[in-house]
C-alpha cells in the first residue's frame, strides 16, 4: 500500500523528450553479475535487472545507464515526502498527491500515531509504513483532511507535525486539513485555503490566518494550503515544479493523464452556487437536481419534486429561510417572471459585492403536487 509508484518522471524534461523517441532494441538481455547497463533507481522491480547494452528499460521505459556510473552517484536528489494518516482520512486528499509525488521519483511513505491500521472516510483500510517515533525526516510533509477533529486536537500529532515541519522544505495541507496546521499554530500571519464548505468556519475559529476562496491553493513560501479533495493533486504538482522545476511537474501530469493547469484560477470555493443559503429540501418534499451550472458570477440550480405543500407554501418557506439571517432582502420580482411563486432578492455576497437571486416554481401541468424549480444567483451589474 505504502510503496511508491513512480513513473520515470525524474529525469530532466529534455530526457523525457528523448525516452519518448527511444525504446529497447530488439534482443535486449538480462546480464548477469555487476556489470553492463541499469536503469536509476525508481522504485521498481526493475531498479535490480542489469543488461548487457545501452537503450531504454523495457519495464518502466527510463533510460539505461551504465551500472559503474550508477553506483557512484549518490542517491541525495531523491526527496522524502511523509504523508500524515488518521482515522477517516479522506482517500483522494492523501492518495492523489501520493501518486503526484511518487510518479516524480520521490520516495513516498505513510506517518500515524502508530502502526494500527486506520480507516478512511469510505472504508480504505490504510497500515502506517512509520509512527511519529521512527519517521525519517523528509522534505515535503503532507496533511490531509478528512475526520480531522480528534487529530487536530491531538498532542502528540502536533508536536510531530511541528518538528517535522521545521526540517522540511514544503508543508502541504489538503483540504480541511488546514485546520490541524491552524491548531498548530503554523497558519498564523499566513494566508490560506480550505475545502469550500469549511472557508467561513476556518476564518472564524482562526482570525490571525487571512482566509481566502479564490485560489485553488495559497503558497506562503514553506507552507502551502489547498483547497478541497482534487485540489491536493494540483498542490502537489505546484511543490513539484518549485522542487525540480516546471517542466518536470508538467511531465507528471502528462504520465499520470492529468489536465493540470496551474495559470487557470480554478477554485471551488469562488463559484457562485457558494452564495445559495442551505434549505433543508427534505422537509419539503422529495427533489431531485435536475443541473447545477455556472461561474464564478452567475449560478443556475434547477430542480424537479413531488411535496405536499402548494407552490405558494413552497416559495414561502424558501423566501423565510433565505431572509431569516437579514442578508437575503426582497425585491421587485423582474417583469418577465411574475407569477404567483415567483420570488427576488438582493444581497450582499461574499465578495462584498452587490448580488441578485431569483426563485420561479411551477406546477407541472397535469401533475399536482409535482413541481420544476429554477433558482438563480447573479452579480447586479
Amino acid at each position: 500500500m505504502n510503496a511508491p509508484r513512480p513513473r520515470g518522471v525524474r529525469m530532466p524534461a529534455a530526457l523525457v523528450v528523448a525516452l519518448i523517441v527511444t525504446c529497447a532494441a530488439p534482443g535486449f538481455a538480462r546480464a548477469e553479475g555487476a556489470g553492463g547497463w541499469v536503469c536509476p533507481p525508481c522504485g521498481a522491480s526493475c531498479d535490480t535487472i542489469h543488461f548487457d547494452h545501452a537503450g531504454a528499460c523495457p519495464q518502466c521505459g527510463m533510460r539505461l545507464v551504465e551500472a559503474a556510473s550508477a553506483a557512484a552517484q549518490a542517491p541525495s536528489d531523491r526527496k522524502k515526502v511523509a504523508i500524515l494518516v488518521f482515522e477517516g482520512v479522506e482517500i483522494i486528499d492523501f492518495s492523489g498527491p501520493y501518486e503526484m509525488f511518487g510518479a516524480s521519483g520521490a520516495e513516498v511513505f505513510t506517518v500515524g500515531a502508530s502502526k494500527t491500521p486506520v480507516t478512511s472516510s469510505m472504508g480504505l483500510t490504510i497500515v502506517p509504513r512509520y509512527t511519529f517515533a521512527d519517521a525519517p525526516s523528509a522534505d515535503v510533509i503532507v496533511v490531509p483532511g478528512g475526520a480531522v477533529k480528534a487529530t487536530s486536537e491531538d498532542a502528540a500529532t502536533l508536536a510531530w507535525l511541528r518538528d517535522a515541519s521545521a526540517r522540511s522544505q514544503q508543508t502541504m495541507s489538503v483540504c480541511n486539513g488546514a485546520f490541524i496546521l491552524a491548531r498548530a499554530g503554523m497558519l498564523d500571519g499566513l494566508t490560506a485555503t480550505t475545502t469550500s464548505g469549511n472557508i467561513d468556519r476556518l476564518a472564524r475559529e482562526f482570525p490571525k490566518t487571512k482566509v481566502v476562496r479564490d485560489k485553488r491553493y495559497v503558497d506562503n513560501g514553506k507552507i502551502i494550503t489547498c483547497g478541497g479533495l482534487s485540489a491536493g493533486i494540483d498542490g502537489a504538482l505546484h511543490v513539484i515544479s518549485k522542487l525540480h522545476g516546471r517542466g518536470t511537474a508538467q511531465g507528471v501530469a502528462l504520465s499520470e493523464e492529468y489536465a493540470w493547469d496551474p495559470d487557470g484560477g480554478f477554485a471551488r470555493a469562488a463559484l457562485a452556487d457558494r452564495e445559495i443559503p442551505d434549505v433543508d429540501l427534505d422537509q419539503l418534499g422529495r427533489w431531485n437536481v435536475v443541473s447545477t451550472e455556472g461561474t464564478t458570477s452567475k449560478w443556475r440550480l434547477a430542480l424537479t419534486g413531488e411535496s405536499k405543500l402548494s407552490a405558494t407554501d413552497l416559495a414561502a418557506r424558501v423566501a423565510t429561510t433565505f431572509e431569516s439571517a437579514g442578508k437575503w432582502k426582497p425585491a421587485a420580482v423582474p417583469a418577465n417572471a411574475k407569477n404567483a411563486t415567483a420570488r427576488a432578492w438582493t444581497f450582499t455576497g461574499n465578495d462584498g459585492k452587490p448580488w441578485r437571486g431569483q426563485l420561479q416554481l411551477r406546477e407541472i401541468q397535469g401533475k399536482p403536487g409535482h413541481y420544476d424549480a429554477e433558482m438563480t444567483v447573479e452579480r447586479a451589474s
